[in-house]
């Protein structure tokens, strides 16, 4: 019996095309798919072994349903997600498919939980949104951390770090990405449920060093409480920004009312397009000397901290790949456990998770 076809769409970006290579160093030749024949095709030559290639646009939905076949795996790379992810998606609820994707971005991740997730299950197709280092680190070290904890911890805060200057060397899918979720709605989970939140901050002792973080919404809040059902609070923070994030925290509150302004989000949205045809233009510049630092720590009803870990890795864009690569050989291979939007502990179950993580470079701290 051959495995399903592994499909690689939004394979010419800077992520896409690391997953590329990943996925050839565990001896699978994907179908490498995106909206440009001829980036396709040099793509293609410069790997170690020629991939086949497909057309598929966004903007021809139909072209992107033929990407997936019945029980197939398909790797969405295609940002930003909240305006061109959502083709990727229908698709594979349509084939009864398995979707896995790079996001990082809160609205898309809501959206795939509450608005996708019913009808993938009625398909039994399975959705695997943010499967990188947005947002795979925190989900494992937090599952890890309240496995330690035990049935007192009722609170668990993650925090995802990096050393060096992302600022400088993100991807132009980042920049995008981030961009357009500058107006989106932030939330977390509290007393049991989804609730908006804007601003919040907090200091991590990480390595005896003070770290701030900027609360974010993120797949930890719809994911963890369904396989760790004692919980009743989630908080995730990213701490890209260091000693500026109370600034951002200022900023963070502001945006429901800037949000409301008339245009503000086709302004941001035009900004981004605009980053978009420069890198078209110029391509993306080269990404390294960056490291991933994820923290995760549990709490009981009285705020005692009862335990935490920390897991370290390589570069986020090179985890991203390396993860994205792991879980689409595996899925293809071995299958995933449910149907609907699922969260990768539910997916791959831990024990298996933590190889995978292990395998794309993360390992816990002593």
């Amino acid at each position: 019996m051959t495995s399903p076809r592994i499909v690689l769409f939004g394979a010419t970006g800077y992520t896409g095309r690391l997953t590329a290579r990943a996925l050839l160093a565990h001896g699978v030749h994907p179908v490498l798919a995106g909206r440009d024949q001829a980036r396709l095709e040099a793509l293609a030559s410069s790997l170690p072994v020629e991939l086949p290639t497909v057309v598929a646009d966004v903007d021809r939905p139909a072209t992107v349903r033929r990407l997936v076949r019945p029980g197939g795996v398909l790797i969405s790379t295609v940002g930003p997600f909240t305006r061109w992810g959502e083709p990727a998606v229908e698709a594979t609820i349509q084939a009864g498919g398995v979707y896995l994707d790079s996001t990082g971005e809160p609205t898309f991740i809501r959206r795939i939980f509450q608005r996708y997730g019913p009808a993938a299950a009625a398909a039994g197709a399975t959705l695997i949104t943010a499967f990188g280092y947005d947002y795979v680190p925190g989900n494992v070290a937090a599952a890890l951390a309240l496995k330690k904890a035990g049935d007192d911890a009722v609170r668990v805060d993650i925090g995802y770090f990096v050393q060096g200057n992302i600022a400088r060397r993100a991807s132009t899918g980042t920049r995008a990405s981030a961009l357009g979720a500058i107006l989106e709605p932030m939330y977390s989970f509290r007393d049991g449920r989804i609730l908006h939140q804007h601003g919040r901050t907090r200091v991590f002792l990480v390595n005896g060093r003070r770290r701030h973080g900027l609360s974010i919404g993120a797949l930890e809040h719809f994911a963890l409480p369904r396989t760790h059902s004692g919980l009743r609070e989630v908080n995730v923070y990213m701490g890209w920004l260091g000693g500026l994030t109370r600034v951002a925290g200022v900023v963070a509150r502001a945006t429901p009312y800037v949000a409301a302004i008339p245009g503000a989000k086709r302004v941001t949205e035009a900004v981004a397009d605009r980053v978009i045809r420069s890198a078209d233009r110029d391509g993306t510049p080269a990404v390294s000397g960056l490291a991933t630092l994820v923290v995760a720590e549990a709490y009981d009803r009285d705020g005692t901290r009862l335990s935490a870990v920390e897991l370290s890795g390589g570069d986020p864009y090179d985890v991203t790949a390396r993860i994205l690569a792991w879980g689409a050989v595996t899925a293809a291979a071995d299958g995933v456990a449910g149907p609907g939007a699922v969260g990768p502990v539910e997916a791959f179950g831990l024990e298996r998770l933590v190889r995978g993580c292990a395998d794309a470079g993360l390992h816990a701290l002593p």
